[in-house]
């Protein structure tokens, strides 16, 4: 297959997170497996316009703040004339609306996740306001558009705003087992608890600071691995809360020190009120560490609790000290949990995501061309 995707950022973008792991993972597999692979996607300053990643052709366009005004234009001028079999539309910020765009290929939608309500957490009144408006026409503009959601979580979501229930794929995301290994030496001595990503207000980091703060756990140290604009509100907290000396903020790690984190850390904890999935928890399950997350859509499939980890009430701070508490006083039960947490990682493998991937591609090219 040609495949066209559009997607707001690519994973060497300087803001590439989750969703951009999710993108590539698939694509340069189906790349590896012959297909013809584009990405058309938002640059930043300096980024050159082309670049293959692993087999993937990349065309940047404008920075995260010009994608939206200028794509359509790029894809006028450079692909609306070539012969694409499938485009994907990655929706993993404000939809592009690509239905509008005259395309000569049938369309997928990918969605991680969708803000709806949780942008007011993170953004200026107005511009959340924006954001939010921007989702209200998706069940309209993509009624006949069949949909891939990476979980049960997302594909509720988009039947709850009106799109039909079997035009959505789950397709869950993988993990790789083979690099996210554990290694029972590697657990600090000491209780460690990491959090892991990007320093953003909606991400519920100051949650997790307030119940370490509350657990009142001497000898235990915080981490906290990423980067973003909540950083130095973070930081206030963790020191006017009296535990700035037990708080590390490491900054972003490259993915060496990351193994290091998720491999040391007694439990890696995650209090957003909503992801598409939850990366972070499969990886850390992958490296044999628990994980203690809100009961939030994502998180709640990417754990199991009492198994895997523990699973709290979103914004119960003293639920999360509890569970901290608990595996702080028994490191025993970190070492069962991560056992079972590596067991369930495995059931998840990026091969698996891709086949599924590629199925369906090309189960929508053939039934496009059984429509002509």
């Amino acid at each position: 297959m040609r495949v066209l995707v559009v997607n707001w950022q690519d994973r060497e973008n300087p803001q590439a997170g989750g969703a951009e792991i999710h993108l590539h993972e698939i694509f340069e597999r189906l790349a590896a497996r012959g297909h013809d692979v584009t990405l058309l996607c938002g640059g930043w300053p300096g980024a050159a316009s082309h670049a293959v990643l692993n087999g993937v052709n990349v065309r940047r366009v404008g920075t995260r703040h010009t994608f939206a005004l200028k794509v359509f234009g790029v894809w006028r001028r450079e692909f609306r004339d070539a012969p694409f079999d499938v485009v994907v539309e990655d929706i993993n910020k404000a939809p592009l609306y690509l239905p509008a765009w005259g395309l000569r290929a049938p369309l997928v939608a990918c969605v991680p996740h969708l803000f709806g309500g949780t942008v007011f957490q993170e953004l200026p009144w107005p511009l959340a306001m924006a954001v939010w408006a921007s989702e209200r026409p998706l069940p309209f503009a993509y009624r006949d558009v069949p949909f891939q959601a990476i979980s049960a979580s997302t594909a509720d979501d988009l039947a709850a705003r009106g799109i039909a229930r079997d035009h959505v794929r789950v397709i869950f995301p993988g993990v790789r087992a083979d690099r996210f290994t554990p290694d029972p030496a590697a657990r600090a001595a000491s209780p460690t608890f990491a959090y892991i990503g990007r320093l953003k207000k909606y991400k519920g980091v100051d949650l997790v600071i307030r119940a370490f703060a509350h657990a009142r756990l001497p000898d235990a140290r915080l981490e906290i691995a990423g980067a973003g604009d909540f950083r130095p509100a973070l930081e206030r907290l963790a020191k006017a809360l009296g535990v700035a000396d037990h708080v590390r903020f490491l900054g972003f790690v490259p993915e060496s020190d990351k193994f290091q984190l998720l491999r040391r850390a007694w439990a890696i904890l995650l209090a957003s009120p909503k992801e598409g999935w939850g990366l972070t928890n499969v990886e850390a399950a992958a490296c044999g560490t628990p994980v203690i997350v809100s009961d939030s859509p994502g998180l709640r499939e990417s754990a199991r609790h009492g198994e895997t980890g523990f699973v709290v009430p979103h914004g119960d701070v003293p639920q999360l000290a509890s569970a901290m508490t608990t595996l702080a006083s028994d490191p025993a039960r970190v070492a069962t949990m991560g056992a079972a947490a590596r067991r369930f990682a495995e059931g998840f493998s990026w091969d698996s995501a891709a086949a599924q991937t590629e199925a369906h591609l090309q189960e929508v090219v053939r039934e496009a061309k059984l429509r002509r």
